[in-house]
């Protein structure tokens, strides 16, 4: 089969490279491959009662298929050059921005209208957050919950199904350089097109590694976000939440100078878990029906290591990291904040007795045996900042679950086109190392979509 566009990946930087790539109905044969399920095929087996914890499907659900890691996330887009990676490097900060509008009206076209814009211009939290040595950084974010996320993807697919082909279940192994354009090979056929979009998320990123060594791509080594995530009553950053939703706050630890941020704040939301790789870590969701929210707020406190020589594997780092806490606790680790900073690990009674009712099936234990001190101590600092501006936050019943790690893809060289060294051949999204978020990953994807759309003009 030959296609005049191949897009690898069907997350949000490859369903919106195929959205604006037939938008205008120019005739062009795309295929999009996905190692995942199609959307409707995407269920998770944990259900709590048979099924308590990950059991490693072949195809992680959480992880894969349409819509990629973000079709179950909180579903929120931060329109802001500030975080969610630096995309604005390669193509300016306002062409970024305008981007990341272009796809907030593309989610509002299809199921996204009534959901709220929050921003962060002219809160009072920026002078307090400053006041307590904790800096609030600049956003406008949309947040469309995981259900209304859920639906404007549905209706994104309904759009494309008929327009583009999609390959669901078919992962890609290998991409050739061939004459006129590109090969790309999976388990039971092979493919040709003219021009290749690679936009294979986080969980691609060890699969993008080895396509950049077998073309002799060049890359350069990232970070990997180490830390855990925070479950506490939802009251208690509520005064933050119901102006800003989402605050991304960063401090700098006095012990070591680290950076330690918030991330991915869920307000009466739940905490779940993860798949990365075959490893189990943790993260976080909420919903914008009422009838899906909990008595809780959940958010990540991440520590970004960045690595230099002669060290090359920031994502391996994390990973050995998350499969200590494997290990020790068969999965995700819950512990009270008030036993750790005691030193004791936690135990069921304790967090049964506890205010705050854990939200995720985890496994009491003790993080101070998994987090490398520099890294626990800054969390532990940040969280004292926190119970500042958010008292209650330090609190005995507070529970971090561990661990929490986001990996990067090592940055691919790219030019201001997110063309690699060969022509035609895209790469894009969190995979590229060029974007950390839902709105830089779809905008990336618009952006490749229309430089290719003027290149056969």
């Amino acid at each position: 089969m030959k296609y005049d566009i191949i897009i690898i990946g069907a997350g949000p930087g490859g369903i919106f490279s195929a959205y604006e790539l037939v938008k205008e109905n120019r005739g062009l044969k795309v295929a999009v491959f996905e190692t995942g399920h199609s959307l409707d095929k995407r269920h998770c087996p944990i259900d709590g009662d048979k099924i308590k914890s990950c059991i490693n499907c072949k195809s992680c659900s959480i992880m894969s298929g349409f819509g990629g890691a973000g079709a179950f996330s909180d579903g929120k887009y931060n329109i802001t050059n500030d975080f969610g990676g630096t995309l604005y490097e390669y193509i300016g900060k306002k062409e970024a921005i305008n981007l990341m509008k272009y796809v907030d009206d593309i989610n509002m076209a299809y199921g996204g209208e009534g959901t709220k814009l929050y921003s962060t211009a002219g809160t009072k939290f920026k002078k307090v957050c400053l006041q307590n040595k904790l800096n609030l950084l600049d956003a406008s974010v949309r947040h469309l919950g995981t259900d209304i996320n859920f639906i404007v993807l549905e209706n994104i697919y309904a759009e494309l199904k008929d327009k583009v082909e999609f390959h669901f279940d078919t992962p890609v192994r290998s991409i050739e350089v061939i004459d006129g354009g590109y090969k790309i090979i999976t388990d039971k056929d092979s493919y040709e097109c003219e021009k290749c979009i690679v936009s294979v998320g986080r969980s691609g990123s060890k699969w993008m590694e080895t396509v950049c060594n077998e073309l002799d791509i060049p890359t350069k080594s990232n970070r990997v976000d180490i830390g855990v995530r925070v479950e506490l009553p939802a009251v208690i950053f509520s005064h933050l939440t119901d102006e800003l939703y989402e605050s991304k706050i960063v401090y700098r630890t006095e012990q070591f100078e680290d950076k330690v941020r918030t991330f991915c704040m869920n307000p009466h939301g739940i905490v779940v878990n993860e798949n990365t790789n075959g490893i189990v870590t943790v993260n976080g969701h909420s919903y914008e029906g009422e009838d899906k929210q909990t008595e809780n707020t959940n958010f990540a406190l991440l520590v970004a290591k960045h690595f230099s020589e002669p060290f090359k594997d920031s994502n391996g780092y994390g990973e050995s990291i998350a499969r200590l806490s494997n290990m020790l606790g068969g999965g995700v680790i819950v512990q009270r904040f008030g036993d750790l900073v005691r030193g004791r690990r936690s135990n069921q009674k304790r967090i049964e007795e506890g205010l705050v009712t854990p939200t995720l099936n985890a496994t009491p234990g003790d993080l101070s045996l998994v987090l490398p001190k520099r890294i626990l101590d800054g969390i532990i600092e940040m969280i004292y900042a926190l119970d500042k501006i958010a008292p209650g936050t330090a609190n005995d019943d507070t529970l971090l679950y561990g661990v929490e790690v986001k990996f990067y893809n090592m940055e691919v060289e790219l030019d201001e086109h997110l063309e690699s060294r060969y022509k035609g051949l895209y790469i894009i999204g969190d995979g590229s190392g060029v974007t950390h978020s839902l709105s830089h990953a779809s905008a990336s994807g618009v952006y490749v979509a229309r430089n290719i759309l003027e290149s056969i003009n």
